[in-house]
């Protein structure tokens, strides 16, 4: 995986039966909503860069499972998407099927798109229920549009790497990590190699924190 300066250590030490969770990434899921336990009004000033991750609280046996949108800076446009893994593989190949997909529109619209999993329909019980944004005085959409290409073709992987023999990551959180970071996105919390999405989520306390409901 590499890149973005991301530390070695791992932030868990998880048995195998854990990581084979992890890899569903989304799917499995049970629907339970986790409401906001701290909110913030997400700027609308169109003039400055902003994020939003996306969350499925309950995805992969309740690790989590995450998504992400940015801003086209300047404008009332956003770019959301996410990998949502549909085969739940530890590993797919670069160039393989990881369930990736990516959309462009107004806030308004990409709320709506992902809290009915409108791009991605029919692979997990529940949406998205629930999202954290923040404004970002700094924005590259160059950049994280050729990050998106990048996740979009690089396979996936949890856990042990067929190829190289090496502990990593390629999943959910690490495609919403990387784009968010080559969008550089202030206030936005490294994501370690094999890192929990539930538990970075929490990470992001200078984000707004609501719950998402179908619209």
């Amino acid at each position: 995986m590499g890149g973005w300066g991301r530390k070695r250590g791992l932030r868990w030490a998880a048995a195998a039966g854990a990581v084979a969770a992890m890899a569903a990434c989304g799917p499995v899921d049970t629907g339970a909503v986790v409401r906001p336990s701290a909110t913030r009004a997400h700027g609308t000033s169109v003039a400055s860069g902003g994020a939003c991750v996306f969350v499925k609280p309950d995805g992969a046996q309740k690790f989590g499972h995450v998504g992400w949108g940015f801003r086209i800076t300047g404008t009332d446009r956003w770019v959301y998407g996410a990998v949502e893994n549909p085969s739940n593989a530890l590993y797919t190949p670069p160039g393989g099927d990881i369930g990736a997909w990516h959309a462009e529109g107004t806030y308004a619209r990409m709320l709506s798109d992902m809290s009915r999993d409108v791009n991605y329909p029919g692979k997990s019980t529940h949406p998205y229920s629930r999202y954290r944004c923040t404004d970002s005085s700094t924005s590259d959409v160059k950049a994280a549009r050729a990050m998106i290409r990048t996740v979009e073709k690089r396979g996936f992987l949890v856990g042990v790497d067929p190829e190289t023999g090496d502990l990593g990551s390629r999943d959910c959180l690490d495609a919403t990590y990387d784009v968010l970071r080559a969008y550089r996105t202030r206030h936005l919390t490294p994501a370690y190699r094999t890192e929990i999405p539930n538990l970075w989520v929490e990470t992001l306390v200078l984000w707004s924190d609501s719950a998402l409901k179908p619209r």
